[in-house]
């Protein structure tokens, strides 16, 4: 599709960048050695993919048979391992306030431009009458690496506690379906997109999360 090669797939690998920075940050603060770190990094980064790929039986998974992602993720890790290695007062807080800022907004971009792939993957894959199927397959396209990073690194996952992450990406993938039947798929995936990000950002700056039970 056009639109994804010129705008979505440079969003694509902001996002990837993104993905692969928290996975190793979480390796980071596990004091995994540097595999660790490259392991995290890029599962968090192409994981929601690899499993979206298995869902539908397109063997062998994208991230494969178009590298470009793994290179990317491994890369972004890479150098954040030789600048925290060689340079640890960048794990201070006063500096990680500024990275986590910075990588919120990046990471929002890539959970919009991933749920909407994810959507249009299944869609290109000949599910486009199965709603439920599409949207899930969005859903983990976005979701899924955290999930994966999350569990390895014996943490509760992230979308499970924290800032609507995953109705995020639920809203976004149901609002491109919605779309779909009216418009052009790729109105549909601009919007979904924008509506991922927006709800993330706005989650992120007013602390939204869902409501929980609290002991007494």
């Amino acid at each position: 599709m056009e639109l994804h090669a010129t705008v979505f797939f440079p969003i694509e690998i902001v996002g990837t960048i993104a993905f692969a920075s928290s996975g190793a940050m979480v390796a980071v603060r596990k004091k995994l050695d540097l595999f660790g770190i490259i392991v995290l990094g890029v599962i968090t980064a192409v994981g929601g993919g690899m499993i979206r790929d298995l869902l539908i039986g397109n063997i062998p998974p994208n991230m494969f048979r178009d590298p470009v992602y793994v290179l990317t993720a491994f890369l972004t890790v890479l150098i954040m391992f030789l600048l925290f290695r060689f340079r640890p007062f960048l794990l201070e807080s006063r500096y990680m306030d500024n990275y986590e800022k910075i990588m919120n907004i990046l990471d929002a971009v890539g959970l919009g431009a991933f749920t909407v792939i994810g959507v249009d993957t299944g869609v290109n894959a000949g599910y486009s009458e199965y709603h439920f199927l599409i949207i899930f397959l969005g859903v983990i396209t976005g979701i899924g690496g955290g999930i994966l990073r999350d569990i390895m690194a014996g943490e509760t996952p992230f979308v499970l506690k924290k800032h609507v992450y995953a109705c995020a990406s639920i809203s976004g993938a149901c609002l491109y379906v919605i779309l779909l039947q009216f418009t052009h798929s790729d109105y549909a995936m601009l919007f979904g997109a924008f509506l991922v990000v927006a709800i993330r950002m706005l989650a992120s700056h007013y602390r939204w999360n869902l409501p929980g039970i609290k002991k007494e």
